[in-house]
């Protein structure tokens, strides 16, 4: 049978028998306190602690529990392995069984210590199980015959088991040995691998027992026990289990402190190897320290460089000998290091010489792992805050919304109540006006007329009595309540006959009419001549009512409630949807136009997946062909994050190697969860050499996820123009709109502008004076407000110098934009303010650049980098020049634009700093689905129905022929740079393919105004139907030009990036421009400039060309002209695909934030 062992003393045993019966030593399967069956485990940890079991087995144990197969079952119905424990015997119980043994005579042997097991007892193994073993079964091992039968009567066998899972051997037990609980160095048997134990070494005082057992019961064998018991059992072992582990730790940690004590360490720690997730205990010497005469001793520390839970307790002077003091600790699973100090509670400290005490974790995680889990931890916790504050922001608005709705309903209930009343006020008037008939001319059946809600009368009426005496056919044109709902009655009268010339017809009475209205025709609607109105004053009957007036107009006023709530709450919603929707294409835009800037780069760089993820691996490839690396035998990547400012540093450089099917170099980088940035350049060696480094810029790829988000800088424009407050040109769009798009990414834009007296004031928010200051010898105030969500700060220099009446214009316009330069950079110091970017535009504000380097970056403002911005080179060369000197970049409004100047001498020297950036438009001002000025909101979507509608409308308002032709439009300023006299061949080119032609524009020049007068005359009259020229600035019908258009015309001599191209698009026109600077880095031809286009991500979208006389022109503008008639469909797809780009300022204001961060670098 399966026998529990109690842990207890070792006791001797005597042999019962000569004969030997074989055994085999397994688990117990045992009832927990819970009352979960299964194998205990003891704990680990530990050195062995020797402990003897006794084992009692009956002999006739085998033939009660047949061998079927490795664990016999027992013949009744008592779960199985639930065997009687034997107790522990006391001193007494010794003698008792002494006695006992000596009556029974031969068949007994007296019970010896185990000492003296004969020499040739074999070397026994005990193993424990996995986690803890608190019984072990003994099972007959099965004869070569078969039946497992035993002929030993009873058997004892004295066993040392060891409380650890580590296996170990035990050697031959001597009788000399003495048997100390005490001594920790005890030998202990444990079965291994089930190997064989002798019978005669088994005593027969558990038969003795077993048959004793049996008398007292009546015979009956009870050698199952009651749950509660085995319970009570198992409680009773597990203490003496945890008394012995006890015992044995404490032994332990007094020979670890006799050792360092010895060595005069100041601590150890048990046990000595920490392992995450364990409990500890701390042991200090405090005679050996600075605290050796202070009455306390505190513990404070954390764990991993002291990063993680920190942890602070009081320590218990201990047991062991020397001043040794202690306390227990928990290492929680994340801990690679304990960090530690002690002090007396007060100010004096042990630190371990300034050093910290530490005690390394052994097998969790490392540093690395570590600071992952740090900042997954954050991730959590920032995922967690975003939860609680879009939680937030939805109680908000759910309030805002309650709040709103509540006024709402207020709001309509009052205006119900007025309309009300002013309805009634009519009512009461026509009412008086009303009667139930007139004689000989008009009555009403049934007579009287007082049936309550009575659905059908019939309205007679005399023809000879009026106008319509000889008409052959009378109609009434009816409605209720003083025309409410405006024509709501027709119907055709018939001939009576009753005498007289009387025609009647059945009318259905509205439900809630007071009053019928009417006048006779001879015809219906839309076709009748000849009115009886009764002179103008219309036919009026009362409508009989028997509910009370005063419940009738509360109803009235419910009425009027309720169709206010349902008509705003349907207006809401449709604005609701409306705003959804345009986010919706907002966001969709962005994302699809951050992608195309990673793909833009994919003929040198790109990553797999292109979307890089904080916490991920991803591939980066890299063709040098395409570089200053072409041809080198080895590639090396240099890479690092966040701007090279990761606190891992940059990685150690990495050998690149071919990819796969491709001329492309791979290498894997481990992205870290705390990059939002991926920063890398190539170099030829690992030592360096030659370096790819993307002229300066260094390669750069955003990452997504990140817990670190990149900081955001801060960045001050000084510009002479805004729009739409003072807007002369390009620049003030540009400034605008450049900003909001920064601002857009998190970083902080601020705009510096003078305080004209001119200045649209009607655009700027919360305007407000903010501080004044001197220099220059006068006062200057400061005013702030808002401007298109941008901080603007406006200067108003009190010597008058901008109170003149205009921008730009004036003798001294150098004088008064210089002194306004020192002024902002003066203000900028004296408000303490400190950039990271000051970013200047053009000649008028070029001084910032040479003023700062010369004397405010010594004043204060040294942190600050300058950015300089080309808009135009036509204008102020020389300032120009000496800007790009002492600017740190500098940049011009295109690619080409900035290839086609670097020649110029003012540029020249300074290539190196110098990049061409495409600026873009607003996609809130020029947008067709939340466009004002338009018939018909459209996106990409129903973008042919859209500019079908616009073109109707144009054609309608300019008084073209309302037919279906292609249209040319034409929006520019009226110079010689816009290439005037190819606009002019351009008009007559297209009326003469029979198409229509508008242009909107103006000439400063009042010789070339006159000459486009002059052609206006000529076209209105030889082309009226399909030519008109607005030589005016119209808000309104330029953007009407722009989505009734099918093609925009832009035929610039040179056009440093041009915006008209660019808005056309955005309404679904295709473009037709010549190809010079931004022009040609827009517009890609569908005939030629294919792979081009998709070198940028982009399709080809519009027509160009070449040279600047006719042919250029007939060229681009016939192919343009033809796709309209010849393939109708394919030019609605190419309008769709044109619309579908992105021209925003999405991807420049991403190359600004490049150029803005190389410029800090």
């Amino acid at each position: 049978m399966e026998v529990p062992l109690p842990l207890q003393r070792s006791l001797g045993c005597g042999i019962a028998s000569s004969q030997r019966t074989h055994f085999r030593i397994k688990p117990f399967l045992g009832i927990l306190p819970n009352g979960t069956t299964k194998s205990s485990g003891w704990r680990t940890g530990h050195m062995a602690a020797k402990v003897t079991y006794l084992i009692n087995a009956s002999a006739d144990f085998s033939r009660r529990r047949p061998r079927k197969s490795s664990t016999p079952s027992s013949k009744d119905s008592t779960p199985r392995g639930f065997g009687p424990r034997t107790q522990v015997p006391t001193s007494t119980q010794k003698k008792d069984r002494k006695n006992s043994e000596e009556k029974e005579g031969p068949g007994t042997s007296s019970q010896k210590e185990i000492g003296s097991l004969s020499a040739d007892t074999p070397d026994v193994k005990i193993r424990s199980d996995e986690e803890e073993t608190t019984n072990i079964n003994l099972v007959p091992e099965v004869d070569e015959d078969g039946n497992g039968e035993s002929n030993d009567e009873h058997v004892v066998v004295g066993l040392e088991v060891p409380s650890t899972r580590e296996a170990f051997s035990v050697s031959k037990v001597s009788h000399e040995e003495s048997v100390q609980i005490s001594d920790v160095n005890k030998r202990v048997i444990e079965s291994k691998d089930a190997e064989r134990i002798s019978t005669s070494e088994v005593s027969s005082n558990a038969g003795r027992l077993q048959n004793e057992k049996l008398a007292a019961t009546g015979g009956v064998d009870d050698s199952y026990t009651s749950i509660s018991e085995l319970r009570r059992k198992e409680e009773e072992f597990l203490k003496l289990k945890l008394e012995s582990e006890e015992s044995l730790r404490k032994e332990t940690i007094k020979k670890l402190a006799d050792s360092n004590f010895r060595k005069g360490n100041k601590l150890f720690c048990y046990p000595e190897l920490v392992k995450p997730d364990q409990h500890i205990e701390i042991f200090f010497n405090r005679s050996f320290s600075t605290l050796k005469n202070e009455p306390d001793v505190m513990i404070m520390g954390a764990f991993n460089d002291w990063k993680w839970k920190s942890f602070g307790m009081k320590l218990s002077k201990s047991h062991l000998k020397g001043d040794w003091w202690s306390c227990p600790l928990y290492v929680p699973k994340e801990a690679y290091k304990i960090d530690f100090v002690f002090y007396n509670g007060q100010d004096v400290y042990e630190n371990n010489d300034e050093q910290d005490f530490c005690i390394a974790v052994e097998g969790g995680m490392d540093v690395f792992d570590f600071e992952n889990f740090l900042l997954e931890e954050k991730m959590r916790e920032q995922e967690d805050l975003l939860r609680q504050k879009a939680e937030r922001e939805r109680q908000e608005e759910e309030q805002r919304y309650i709040e709103a709705e509540k006024a709402a309903i207020e709001a309509d209930r009052a205006q119900a109540k007025e309309e009300a009343a002013k309805t009634r006020g009519m009512m009461q008037v026509v009412m008086k006006k009303a009667s139930i008939s007139v004689d000989d001319v008009w009555y009403i059946e049934p007579k009287p007329w007082d049936v309550e809600g009575s659905a059908m009368i019939r309205l007679y009426y005399n023809r000879s009595s009026g106008l319509l005496s000889h008409a052959k056919d009378l109609w009434i044109h009816g409605g209720y309540n003083n025309w409410k709902d405006g024509l709501s009655i027709v119907s055709k009268l018939i001939k009576s006959g009753k005498n007289g010339d009387w025609w009647f017809a059945d009318v259905v009475v509205p439900d809630r009419a007071l009053v019928l209205d009417w006048v006779l025709a001879d015809g219906p609607p839309q076709q009748a001549v000849v009115y009886d109105n009764n002179n103008m004053q219309d036919f009026h009957a009362i409508v009989p009512k028997s509910i009370a007036e005063e419940l009738y107009w509360a109803e009235e006023e419910q009425i009027l409630f309720r169709k206010l709530q349902t008509e705003r709450r349907s207006r809401e919603e449709a604005i609701r949807a409306k705003a959804e929707k345009t986010a919706r294409l907002k966001a969709e835009t962005k994302e699809k136009t951050l992608r195309t800037y990673l793909l833009s780069q994919k003929h040198i760089v790109y990553t797999d997946p292109l979307d890089v993820r904080a916490g991920s691996t991803v591939n980066l490839f890299y063709n040098p062909a395409n570089t200053v690396l072409n041809g080198k035998s080895e590639v090396w990547l240099r890479c690092s994050f966040n701007r090279w400012t990761h606190r891992m540093g940059p990685l150690p450089p990495q050998k690149m190697i071919p990819a796969e099917n491709s001329s492309h170099l791979k290498a894997s980088v481990k992205v870290p969860l705390d990059a939002y940035m991926i920063d890398f350049v190539f170099s030829e060696r690992e030592d360096g050499g030659i370096f790819d480094n993307k002229n300066g810029m260094d390669y750069h790829i955003p990452v997504l996820g990140g817990v670190v988000k990149e900081p955001p800088m801060h960045i001050v424009h000084i510009s002479v123009e805004m729009a739409p407050i003072a807007k002369v040109g390009g620049l003030g769009d540009v400034v605008t709109s450049l900003s909001r798009a920064v601002q857009d990414m998190n970083h902080n834009v601020e705009i510096i502008l003078p305080k004209y007296d001119c200045l649209n004031l009607s655009h700027v928010k919360d305007l407000q004076f903010h501080k004044s200051y001197s220099w220059g010898g006068t006062e200057i105030k400061v005013w702030f407000g808002k401007v298109e969500g941008i901080s603007v700060y406006f200067l108003e220099p009190q010597n008058g110098l901008f109170w003149v009446g205009c921008i730009y214009g004036r003798g001294n316009d150098g004088d008064r934009f210089g002194f306004f330069c020192n002024a902002a950079l003066e203000f900028l110091l004296q408000n303490g303010s400190h950039p990271d970017i000051i970013h200047c535009h053009d000649w008028s504000s070029a001084p910032v650049a040479w003023l700062f380097k010369e004397q405010y970056m010594h004043y204060g403002l040294s942190k600050a980098r300058i950015v300089f911005t080309i808009h135009n080179l036509e204008f102020g060369a020389e300032l120009i020049g000496k800007a790009m000197t002492f600017s740190d970049k500098a940049t011009t409004v295109s690619p080409t634009y900035s290839r086609e100047v670097s020649g110029n001498p003012v540029i020249a020297p300074h290539l190196y700093k110098f990049h061409g950036i495409l600026n873009g438009i607003d996609p809130d001002i020029w947008d067709p689905y939340n466009d004002k000025f338009l018939p018909v909101s459209y996106t990409s979507e129903n973008v042919v129905e859209g500019k079908r509608a616009a073109k109707e409308a144009l054609q309608e308002r300019l008084g073209l022929k309302k037919a279906d032709l292609p249209m040319v439009g034409i929006i520019t300023r009226l110079t010689h740079q816009k290439g005037i006299h190819l606009i002019k061949h351009a008009i007559w080119r297209t009326l003469e393919r029979n198409g229509q032609v508008v242009l909107l524009g103006s000439a400063p020049d009042p010789r070339i105004q006159n000459d486009f007068v002059n052609l206006a005359n000529q076209l209105h009259s030889t082309h009226t139907d399909r030519a008109r020229l607005c030589l005016t600035y119209d808000e309104p019908l330029s953007h009407l030009i722009y989505a009734g258009a099918d093609f925009i015309l832009v035929p610039s001599i040179f056009e440093p990036c041009g915006l008209t191209q660019l808005t056309a698009m955005r309404y679904g026109s295709v473009p037709v421009v010549r190809k010079t600077g931004g022009l040609y880095d827009t517009v890609y031809d569908v005939d030629h400039d294919v792979d081009r286009a998709q070198e940028q991500g982009l399709q080809p979208n519009g027509f160009n060309f070449d040279g600047a006389d006719a042919g250029g022109v007939d060229y681009a503008l016939n192919r343009a002209i033809s796709a309209w008639y010849d393939k109708r469909e394919w030019f609605y797809a190419l309008c769709k695909c044109v619309m579908e780009q992105d021209w925003s300022w999405n991807r420049p204001a991403l190359d600004y934030l490049e150029l803005y961060n190389a410029a800090r670098k």
